[in-house]
């Protein structure tokens, strides 16, 4: 961990080595062993350079590498037992502010772009810089830092972990991505590690259940959500029968299971919510009162103004645009959310069924010039009545 920059810069070389020199001569085999192989002698030239490191070259290095995919690796007892879900608690070091522990994991370990991540955490790409810069000197400083960590540390890391889980599978979910509005390699490897973590001792807890739960559920309307052109579809337009009926069934059942305890996390709630969608027989037929409620308790145990946006758009469902408006009257946005297009468009939205053209044109020509990409942008403009 203390050679992060060094390690990022050969990967960054191998990478390059790949670009030119495969399109003139046949890709490797097994391209991943090249470019670990490639990356890894780039490090080891670098650290034989520095005479100050050669000891710790010896130490933590072996002169000869082999990759064979039958290879046994040896684990200890009770370790995470996958190399990213493991380096995922390493950077959730408690000596790190946890907003740099989020930006560090997310941009080194989960391949997040500087805006892609300003955008998740609702921050501004100065900021996102500033915490990476910090979170990466404490990472190179510390002579402490280590990848074998105790069941206790596992433990205490666990809440960051699930909230870098959750935003991957979001990103996947609906991309900020100029090209894809769907970013699938994201929400299966979220899925992929979140199993991991549920069956292994040290994440087998209601919480990382109901963060399952949540991923299913929703992965599983992911091939109704796009038309035939890749266009995203508004949940209303969405062919039910394209749900994946055998995914529904196991998110219920992690939904189940994350029910023993006495522990109720927002991963409940938004799980909840994600069971209504799936359950619900038509558009009309779901139970919107259900799902304000379920807003409700996540304002109460995680208070955020997003939430409560969402809320007034379940209200609004239940009980009409005005009511819906009501939840959000004397109501002032932070920063980060009233220069969002959620924040545009949900007004925009609501105005215009309750009958006020001029706000809600106000809002509409906000929220679509603010929207991430040309996707989300076309489906405001279906959803809002834009031409």
């Amino acid at each position: 961990m203390q050679h992060l920059e060094d390690v990022e810069d050969a990967v960054q070389s191998a990478l390059m080595s790949a670009i030119v020199t495969w399109p003139l001569t046949e890709q490797p085999d097994n391209p991943s062993a090249w470019l670990y192989r490639t990356a890894r002698n780039n490090v080891m030239g670098v650290l034989r350079q520095r005479s100050n490191r050669i000891r710790i070259m010896g130490e933590q290095f072996s002169e000869e590498f082999s990759y064979a995919e039958d290879d046994e690796v040896v684990f200890l007892e009770g370790e995470v037992r996958d190399d990213l879900l493991r380096m995922l608690f390493v950077c959730c070091d408690e000596s790190i502010p946890v907003e740099s522990q989020l930006v560090t994991a997310l941009k080194i370990l989960c391949g997040f772009s500087v805006q892609e991540i300003a955008l998740r955490l609702f921050i501004s790409t100065e900021n996102v810089y500033k915490r990476l810069t910090r979170a990466r000197s404490r990472l190179k400083e510390s002579l402490t830092l280590s990848v074998d960590l105790s069941s206790t540390q596992y433990r205490s890391r666990l809440p960051v972990v699930h909230k870098i889980l959750y935003l991957l599978f979001t990103e996947g979910y609906l991309s900020s991505h100029a090209d894809q509005a769907i970013r699938r390699e994201l929400c299966h490897e979220a899925l992929r590690l979140t199993t991991i973590l549920a069956e292994h001792p040290v994440g087998e807890d209601p919480e990382t259940f109901a963060l399952l739960s949540l991923i299913h559920l929703h992965s599983a309307r992911i091939d109704a959500r796009q038309d035939g052109s890749g266009g995203l579809l508004l949940l209303e337009e969405q062919d039910r029968s394209k749900w994946n009926k055998e995914q529904i069934g196991v998110g219920l059942e992690w939904l189940a299971r994350s029910a023993h305890g006495d522990r109720f996390s927002r991963y409940h709630a938004e799980a909840g919510i994600a069971a209504e969608h799936v359950l619900a027989p038509s558009y009309r037929e779901t139970r919107w009162e259900r799902i304000a409620d379920h807003y409700l308790l996540l304002e109460t145990m995680s208070p955020s103004a997003l939430h409560r946006l969402n809320r007034s758009i379940a209200v609004a469902e239940s009980e009409g645009a005005s009511y819906g408006l009501s939840v959000l009257e004397g109501f002032t946005p932070p920063e980060w959310l009233a220069c969002s297009y959620q924040w545009s468009a949900v007004l925009a939205d609501l105005h215009r069924r309750a009958g006020d053209a001029d706000l809600a044109d106000r809002y509409r020509e906000s929220a679509i010039r603010s929207a991430p990409s040309t996707q989300i942008q076309d489906l405001l403009r279906r959803r809002l009545g834009a031409g």
